[in-house]
């Protein structure tokens, strides 16, 4: 063969082995590419309940968080979305943002309540969402105004069984959210007529604490991070908590009985977390769930939990989806002695 031939049989080779390195580099690239999800646009928190409540305040607190720490680089936006105790907001997002991977949701014990009982009025459940992490959960309250005749738990709920219309309770959830079962089963081990119980309705806490501010309402059932603050200002006080013991490393909460200490065998948790849509590319719930775990490890996070009242449990998403299904196993044969479950 000639050298002009062999030369050309050289270049030829060269050729085909840039095409076929080219071709196994794309392909080996391909699957890099499909995990390498990230958010292009602004993304968007939404809080399932009105402005100045718990999931208010988890939502802003996120989104500071991954700001600040720069975990997620693109702007975050925080919706609210109040009505029906978090029914509004958890339908509106399992229907029209299934597939909107660049919204994720703030929600609380009251989705899965609504879901369950039997005026919720919700046909979402955990089923129809994606669980990506457990954030915090949060202590149960019994508050009065700073001025209310009542001092104790004793006090108050001795009144409602002596005459359950002489007590109006609020709550920022229907009746059977976890506000309304925070105070139903300090009722229950009061003696009160629980069916006669006068409790009102609000979209949030922050709409609950107004009401009873203004008069309209003689004590509220909440959580510390929603009460804590007016506490502080010196607006409300607090009767009674839920945790098992004193929240002893919290300066605003230390001096609090609890409920058990009262006489009331009851200790009880709020939990807040975080979803996404249900049809989302996994590709986007590897990423959220990641930022997530990368949020909730940051001394910042922690900082802020116990500034705030809460307790720091995360759960990744399988484990929050576990203990969701074991609340609707508890909170079904709750409904089922009140007679409300569906």
């Amino acid at each position: 063969m000639s050298s002009k031939k062999l030369k050309l049989l050289s270049v030829l080779v060269a050729i085909i082995l840039v095409i076929s390195i080219a071709g196994c580099a794309k392909q080996a690239a391909a699957p890099d590419d499909k995990k390498a999800w990230a958010p292009q646009k602004q993304v968007t928190l939404l809080a399932v309940a009105g402005a100045g409540g718990g999931l208010d305040m988890v939502a802003r607190t996120v989104a500071k968080i991954f700001d600040q720490k720069k975990i997620v680089t693109q702007p975050i936006m925080v919706e609210n979305k109040p009505g029906g105790g978090q029914v509004t907001g958890t339908v509106s997002f399992a229907t029209q943002d299934g597939k909107n991977d660049h919204k994720l949701m703030i929600a609380s014990t009251p989705f899965i309540l609504n879901y369950i009982k039997k005026d919720g009025n919700s046909p979402i459940g955990p089923d129809q969402v994606y669980p990506l992490a457990l954030l915090q959960e949060d202590y149960g309250i019994i508050a009065v105004k700073a001025d209310s005749k009542y001092n104790t738990l004793k006090e108050l709920f001795d009144a409602a069984k002596a005459n359950p219309a002489s007590v109006q309770f609020c709550g920022g959830g229907a009746p059977g959210t976890w506000d309304h079962l925070n105070s139903v089963l300090l009722a229950r081990k009061a003696g009160v007529d629980i069916k006669a119980m006068k409790y009102n309705t609000y979209d949030g806490g922050g709409e609950a604490l107004t009401a009873l501010l203004g008069g309209n309402a003689d004590a509220l059932t909440s959580d510390v991070s929603s009460i804590k603050q007016y506490v502080q200002a010196g607006r409300v006080r607090v009767l009674g908590v839920s945790s098992a013991v004193r929240i002893a490393e919290d300066e605003v909460m230390k001096n609090t009985p609890t409920y058990k200490e009262q006489g009331f065998d009851v200790v009880t948790t709020n939990w807040r977390g975080i979803f996404a849509g249900k049809d989302v590319p996994e590709a986007a719930k590897k990423y959220w769930s990641e930022k997530v775990g990368e949020l909730c490890n940051t001394q910042e996070w922690k900082d802020e939990l116990k500034k705030q009242g809460v307790i720091y449990t995360y759960k990744d998403a399988k484990g929050f989806y576990d203990l969701i299904k074991a609340d609707e196993a508890t909170y079904t044969e709750i409904y089922k002695e009140l007679g409300m479950a569906k």
